[in-house]
């Protein structure tokens, strides 16, 4: 009987943790969808909060805080961490420059961007119709 008590004593539920933690359960749900915090599941589904992620949460907090961050940022950053291809062609995009196109006049070049931009623009509209 005395383990059951103790283990209840060391679980949180999602509303607990956000006492707890000042995070609403809106936003725990959202930490641990972009994978920053990911809580225990009891067999019903329900998110188990314990002392190590109370502890990750307010670090968490303190990174944010520290650095000027969003969540939204450390989430991309973790994705990063997790997916070397995007990495790679975000580190590909950051150190590429701006090129002509050989078969573009220089005179003609911004006609020319502006023209592939009202292309894509037009094709998302259709693509959003279409959905």
């Amino acid at each position: 009987m005395q383990a059951t008590q103790a283990t209840a004593v060391d679980i949180l539920t999602i509303n607990e943790a956000a006492d707890t933690t000042g995070w609403s359960a809106r936003m725990l749900r959202y930490i641990e969808s972009v994978g920053l915090v990911e809580p225990r599941r009891s067999s019903s589904g329900y998110r188990l909060y314990g002392a190590a992620e109370l502890q990750r949460l307010s670090t968490l907090r303190e990174l944010l805080d520290r650095h000027g961050l969003e969540l939204s940022e450390v989430g991309f950053a973790s994705r990063l961490a997790r997916e070397p291809e995007l990495r790679e062609a975000i580190d590909e995009w950051l150190s590429a420059q701006a090129v002509r196109p050989e078969h573009v006049d220089p005179a003609d070049w911004l006609r020319f961007e502006q023209q592939k931009h009202q292309r894509l623009l037009a094709l998302a509209n259709t693509t959003m119709e279409i959905a």
